[in-house]
């Protein structure tokens, strides 16, 4: 049994810490009605819908066929990897960081796979790590860019324009570092001894030819599906629809296209989720902890709000700390800087994180270093760009 429970622990670390913080929490703060209002029903059932739709992508070989598409076109594994890392910084602008890593981590990682044994454990950590960067950084720039925006957004009465203009800087700096991070990377021509053929011949496959282990439904009927229910989630992330009617189409659309899909969703990453929700939830309870934070912030917004994130992560500071201030354009920079640092200074980083994690040859270790210090070094930056103009 306690071999099982170490297992468990090393493959799902993340988890355990947060199920662990969760538990201690509810001995300070006693379990009540008030835990549902802990939970933000809304973030899990976009994280659950987008992985299913993600999922289903994948099983009719999209993925795949994208794969074999870029690497067509492309005469060096730096060329593709600029073009994975800047797909996740400016489609983050429109689609959330959430959205932008669910969608193009899978891409890098198929693609990469597709490289020698000796290579593609070096690339494939390196380019997740950067395209987790990208798309928390290039998600500041838009209310739309993640959870922690909107909120402010909505909340402070600033106009689009005063908005962008706040953020504007600091997404033009990230935008170069992203470039100059990449331009030092090196370079790796393309060669057919770079892959093996048998990862290229077992992947090589089309959204026209499903095998026998996908569905038999024609995989063009289910594209065009799952192009909709993702456009239905997208409605979602814009709040002109419900949620919950998100929810209810996509599960059962699910249900009667390919419901064999629905078990390949993460759901460990969704309890993941669900605990913070819950520590955080119980942490905002604690008076000695309320009265700290409104005696630290004043005239602190920035500070506080990137060191809370590397806490509790920055969507939850955000909405904690927007209790305690009006200056919601500090508030906004701190938070935004804030999704850098540690795994889950932003919770989107969790999930190119368990992306990572469940790839053969994965080194959570190695991750966890490279991931922290490339985030240290964008951080010390804007942050530095914030004490030089703010």
């Amino acid at each position: 049994m306690l071999r099982k429970i170490l297992t468990f622990f090393h493959k799902e670390t993340v988890l355990s810490i947060s199920a662990i913080l969760a538990i201690l929490s509810m001995f300070i703060v006693h379990p009540s009605g008030k835990y549902f209002s802990y939970i933000d029903f809304r973030t899990l059932s976009l994280l659950f819908c987008l992985m299913s739709i993600v999922a289903g992508l994948s099983e009719i070989g999209l993925f795949d066929y994208l794969a074999e598409k870029i690497l067509s076109r492309a005469n060096s594994i730096k060329s593709i990897i600029v073009l994975l890392v800047l797909l996740c910084f400016f489609f983050s602008m429109i689609i959330t960081n959430d959205v932008a890593l669910i969608t193009f981590v899978p891409l890098a990682i198929i693609i990469l796979k597709k490289m020698s044994e000796k290579q593609k454990n070096y690339w494939i950590l390196r380019t997740v790590v950067m395209q987790t960067i990208a798309a928390n950084l290039g998600s500041m720039l838009t209310p739309l860019g993640n959870p922690q925006n909107l909120y402010l957004y909505t909340i402070s009465g600033l106009s689009l324009w005063d908005f962008i203009r706040i953020m504007l800087p600091y997404s033009a700096v990230s935008g170069l570092l992203l470039i100059l991070f990449l331009l030092v990377l090196p370079k790796v021509s393309l060669h057919a001894d770079n892959f093996s053929a048998a990862q290229t011949e077992s992947s090589a496959c089309s959204i026209d030819k499903p095998d026998s282990s996908r569905s038999h439904r024609n995989p063009r009927i289910l594209f065009a599906a799952y192009c909709i229910l993702f456009l239905i989630c997208l409605l979602t992330v814009l709040h002109i629809l419900p949620f919950q009617i998100m929810l209810l189409i996509v599960f059962f659309g699910f249900l009667i296209l390919d419901y064999h899909v629905l078990k390949d969703v993460d759901y460990f990453l969704l309890l993941t989720f669900f605990c913070f929700f819950l520590f955080i939830g119980n942490i905002k309870q604690i008076p000695f902890v309320h009265d700290l934070i409104a005696m630290l912030l004043v005239q602190h917004e920035v500070s506080i709000g990137i060191i809370s994130s590397q806490i509790i992560s920055n969507v939850p500071a955000a909405i904690l700390l927007s209790g305690f201030t009006n200056n919601y354009s500090a508030l906004l920079i701190g938070v935004n800087l804030g999704g850098l640092g540690t795994l889950i200074a932003s919770l989107a980083s969790l999930i190119s994180f368990k992306f990572y994690a469940n790839t053969d040859g994965s080194n959570k270790k190695h991750y966890l270093g490279i991931f922290t210090l490339y985030n240290a070094i964008f951080l010390v930056i804007l942050f530095g760009l914030y004490r030089f103009f703010g």
